[in-house]
Order: C-alpha cells, then structure tokens, then sequence
C-alpha cells in the first residue's frame, strides 16, 4: 500500500490569505529554560494551509465542522486533473466533466496547474478556481466532497462567492489548500480529518491518500 500525504506542513512559509491570521508558533514553556517540558501555543485561522470548508462557513444556521460526517471525509475518491497554463482559470463545468470521467465519484480532487504554487511563500492571486456553473454540476452530479489544490475553490474576489455558496448551500464538503504535485489522475482511498473544533466554520486538516 502506498500513502500520500497531500496535506501542507504548517508554518510560517505556508502562503496565507489575505487578511487570515497568518501560522505562528510560540514557545510557552522550554526546556532549555529550565522547564519541565517543552510546550507551544498556535495561532493561525481556521482557513489556514489544508483546511475543510464547513456549510457554516457561509451560511449561519448550517453544520459546522465537528458535525460533518466521517462518512464523507474518509472514502474512495478521484483525482482528476484539468491540465492548462499557470494562472487565473475559472474552470467550466466541460473542463470538470472531462477530467472526472464516468462515473461522476462522491469524493473529487482537481489537479490543476495550481500545484506549482506552492514553491512561493507569498499569496498567488491568480490562481486556477471552480466556476458557478461547474460547482452546480457536481451538485447535480451527486458529488458530495471535493477538493482543490489552492487555498480556495473560489477565484480572488469574486462578488458574491457563488461556487462557495452552490456547493456549501447543498451540503458538499469542500477540502481547499492541498498538494497535489506528485499525485498522478486515477482512483484512491481519501482520508480527511479536520481539526474537531466544535461550533466552527472550517478546520485545517490532515489529509492523506492510499492506493
């Protein structure tokens, strides 16, 4: 069995989006200072590196992350890449459609050229994103994760954050932040657990595939 991890270490270097909390970590107690133990305090967002997208993200009354179901986080999935030049790219609903395949999976990581962006500490605003019309395909489509490898599904300031609401609205679990570099397309076991922090809109996450 092969294990990948396709989560992204946290720490300073990790690209943060704008106006998030960036990763510290400080020292509480150190041994070389003569405590007993060494011992840290974290502070970063809840959007921070790999992170789960909760339906409470963008809707007040919905689930938030400690409710989502490890039915849906943890299962067979599919990886598909959608290939094109570096860059700002709001995929359609053909380019997901194409690079998925039939039958549509449950759970569905985009390759895209955003990979590449991870060599940069500094936030890349023109990245590859999931358009309005392609997140309504997937939700009629029956999808019910998916999964990108930038730190959000949705383009840069988009008005209104359409796809975030067509596929949060409906229920589907969004995984944004993670490293699909050296993940070739096919079919894998998806483990995503987030943080369980009670009551929040969205965790980071460790996330892994097997095959």
């Amino acid at each position: 069995m092969k294990i990948i991890d396709i989560s992204l270490p946290l720490s300073p270097q990790v690209p943060t989006w704008p106006g998030n909390a960036p990763y510290e970590l400080h020292p509480v107690k150190r041994l070389a200072s003569g405590d007993s133990s060494n011992v840290s305090r974290v502070l970063m967002g809840t959007h921070t590196g790999t992170h789960v997208d909760a339906p409470r993200h963008f809707f007040d009354q919905a689930r938030t992350v400690d409710e989502l179901a490890l039915t849906v986080l943890v299962g067979p999935c599919r990886v598909a890449e959608v290939p094109g030049p570096p860059g700002r790219r709001s995929l359609s609903a053909s380019d997901v459609q194409q690079a998925t395949g039939s039958p549509t999976p449950e759970r569905l990581l985009l390759k895209t050229p955003n990979s590449a962006l991870w060599g940069s500490e500094a936030f890349t605003p023109d990245f590859a994103s999931v358009s309005a019309e392609a997140a309504q395909w997937m939700v009629d489509s029956g999808v019910r994760l998916v999964g990108i490898d930038y730190l959000s599904i949705e383009a840069f300031k988009n008005p209104g954050a359409p796809t975030h609401h067509i596929l949060l609205g409906a229920g589907v679990v969004i995984i944004e932040g993670l490293n699909l570099a050296d993940v070739e397309p096919g079919t894998y076991e998806l483990t995503c657990l987030p943080l369980r922090l009670a009551g929040s809109d969205g965790a980071p996450a460790r996330v892994i595939l097997r095959r």
